[in-house]
């Protein structure tokens, strides 16, 4: 199904899933809805299974809009606790859409929880009150978390009572969005592949087209994504080691209920006390316009830059210990979210929160320069006060993640691990976060990487085939009765047909667009000062490098990354072999073990071993080394091993 008949059907005001493969364009058609009911004065709540996704919906979790919490079971006298609570039943009773996006992470027992909430405050028994309901996503995505033991039949929201009594019309997009055809050199593009594991009929040429990718080298500002956590933090700690360098701590503030704080914590991809040094690959956890960021925005920091604290709040309470009587070194101090106290011992000297402090400067992977100050999570309740909250620099290393909170990004390029693949549908959401196969780097597969649920698979079956009845009978409608049925919608839902009033919304959006992205453009102008661009940059390199300065320090000057450095070193060793860069050569014991590597790979003369120019690939080294030296090192021994 299209775009464009999607909208159709939910413009009829009728119960909506609107699914489809990843890239598809399901947000874009949920704020192109969501744009076309405010227009209309149509009272539409956005929400979003998790906190993570309710940001890219610019909108709340389902849990908190709706009152449930995180509670499984509603008694009756938690319901007549809901109702009675002015603040929630006006927002319940005043709502006249509700959109829930990614739908698939919503457990089974939440949806009915909120359908028998809006049925018992509107007092209406219809499903979920008689409002209409637009749920999205795609059940091939990573299943909620459920209690010990739980199948994900007892999970899957499609299995719910609520689902079956709300009849949704399918709106199955079938348009790619994410993906880029590669198919014009005659082989699958990953549109295909990802198809095919859809299907769950993937040929041989789709697997051979994946392992091909294994030797590739992709963009240097790839993610890795890894099925386990234990491997993600191991390489983001390593590589954080590796970095030389002032280190910097973040220490996060938290305030309100525990369990509730420690919910906020799950919802948030950072940690409490977060380390940072100049150099280290990070990612941004949340959304900040002004900023011209989003959840997913990854980038390089190059620097602390001292920021004025926010002189909004009352920081006349506010106090930390005298520099005078600290031993600490002030690049390891932890830096407090502001507006919050500390925990000091209270006898020592006490003095006023200085006027700034130091935070992380990021240049962006498109280049621009931002600097990331704490931001603040919070729980409310349904007056608006604030249950819990918890405040951190919005950021996480990002050298590597988990596929789980991969999802729901898109990726230029990525290296990706599927060999300990442990959950049905991982491979899937790993592999769909990518454009195309020239920007994969695919380490391994195990049987099941690109398996999905058979529960999953025979629903899916049944929604493509729902959404191409829904499309087929909308079709038989012409213009003009479509147009009665869009209005007599918008009416009952005590909105307005008023040109006037419509034009107007559109008009405020456009000016708000061009406003934004006045602000991005002049965020983007200032911090494009220092680029380097000019075609003399192997020159640039070896100048640095005669001045006997190591590889991270080349690269933080240069702002380039330490295997383009590498690359560079290992071109002016080839044009010049007396170059000056002994300094730089690995251990003896390192250069013993790549070179007998070296030796036994070039004796065995397996052909898959060796790149088109004769040159040997750093993957079977790698492997011969049982992976216990890692590839930039690898890359540097080589430099003074080949000729």
């Amino acid at each position: 199904m299209r775009q464009s008949s999607a909208l159709d059907i939910l413009k009829t005001g009728q119960n909506v899933f609107l699914t489809g493969s990843a890239g598809s364009g399901k947000t874009y058609t949920l704020n192109q809805y969501i744009d076309y009911l405010r227009a209309r004065r149509v009272p539409v709540a956005v929400t979003a299974s998790t906190g993570i996704a309710a940001t890219h919906m610019n909108g709340t979790t389902i849990h908190s809009w709706s009152g449930i919490g995180i509670k499984d079971e509603l008694t009756d006298r938690d319901l007549s606790n809901l109702s009675r609570k002015q603040f929630l039943a006006d927002r319940l009773k005043d709502t006249a859409v509700l959109i829930i996006d990614e739908i698939s992470m919503l457990h089974a027992k939440q949806i009915n929880l909120v359908s028998q909430v809006l049925k018992h405050v509107r007092k209406n028994d219809k499903a979920f009150g008689g409002i209409q309901v637009v749920v999205a996503g795609d059940f091939f995505q990573l299943p909620p978390i459920g209690s010990k033991g739980e199948s994900n039949r007892e999970k899957f929201a499609f299995m719910s009572e609520a689902w079956l009594e709300a009849k949704f019309h399918i709106c199955y997009l079938s348009e790619q969005h994410r993906q880029v055809s590669e198919a014009a050199n005659g082989g699958l593009d990953l549109d295909d592949i990802l198809n095919q594991i859809r299907r769950q009929e993937v040929t041989f040429e789709a697997i051979a087209a994946l392992e091909a990718t294994f030797d590739q080298n992709v963009d240097i500002k790839r993610t890795r994504l890894y099925t386990h956590n234990l491997n993600v933090n191991s390489i983001n700690d390593k590589e954080l080691a590796a970095l030389d360098g002032e280190m910097m701590r973040f220490t996060a503030t938290s305030t309100g209920d525990s369990k509730l704080v420690e919910t906020l914590k799950k919802t948030v991809r950072t940690q409490d006390d977060l380390v940072l040094k100049v150099g280290a690959k990070v990612m941004f956890i949340k959304n900040n316009t002004e900023l011209g960021v989003s959840n997913g925005t990854m980038g390089e920091l190059i620097g602390f830059a001292a920021v004025k604290i926010n002189d909004d709040k009352d920081n006349s309470d506010d106090l930390i210990e005298d520099d005078s009587e600290s031993t600490e070194n002030d690049a390891d101090k932890n830096i407090k979210g502001k507006g919050k106290k500390t925990t000091k011992d209270k006898d020592k000297p006490k003095v006023k929160k200085p006027s700034t402090q130091k935070m992380p400067v990021v240049r962006l992977n498109s280049g621009r320069e931002v600097i990331a100050e704490p931001e603040e999570w919070i729980i409310e309740d349904e007056t608006g006060d604030v249950l819990a909250s918890y405040e951190q620099v919005p950021l996480c290393l990002a050298w590597a993640i988990t596929i789980h909170k991969s999802q729901g990004m898109t990726l230029d390029a990525a290296e990706i691990d599927l060999s300990r693949t442990f959950e049905l549908g991982q491979g899937y959401v790993a592999l769909s976060r990518l454009k195309s196969l020239a920007g994969l780097q695919l380490l391994g597969m195990n049987d099941m990487s690109l398996q999905l649920d058979p529960l999953a698979r025979g629903a899916d079956k049944r929604f493509l085939a729902l959404s191409d009845e829904a499309d087929a009978n909308y079709a038989m409608l012409d213009e003009e009765s479509m147009t009665q049925a869009h209005e007599k919608f918008i009416l009952k839902s005590g909105g307005t047909l008023s040109k006037s009033v419509i034009d107007a919304y559109a008009n405020l959006q456009k000016k708000r667009r061009e406003q934004q992205q006045a602000q991005i453009d002049k965020k983007q102008k200032l911090g494009n000062q220092v680029s380097d661009k000019s075609d003399s940059t192997l020159l640039a390199t070896r100048i640095l490098l005669e001045e006997s300065l190591s590889i991270a320090e080349i690269s933080q000057a240069r702002q380039l990354s330490q295997s383009t450095i590498m690359r560079h070193i290992g071109d002016l060793k080839s044009q010049d072999p007396s170059l000056a860069c002994d300094h730089l050569r690995p251990e003896d014991e390192v250069m013993t073990a790549v070179g007998n590597a070296y030796v036994a790979i070039k004796v065995a003369n397996n052909p898959n071993d060796f790149n088109d120019d004769g040159s040997i690939k750093l993957r079977p080294i790698f492997d011969h080394l049982k992976q216990t030296i890692d590839y930039n090192t690898i890359r540097l021994a080589l430099i003074f091993i080949t000729p």
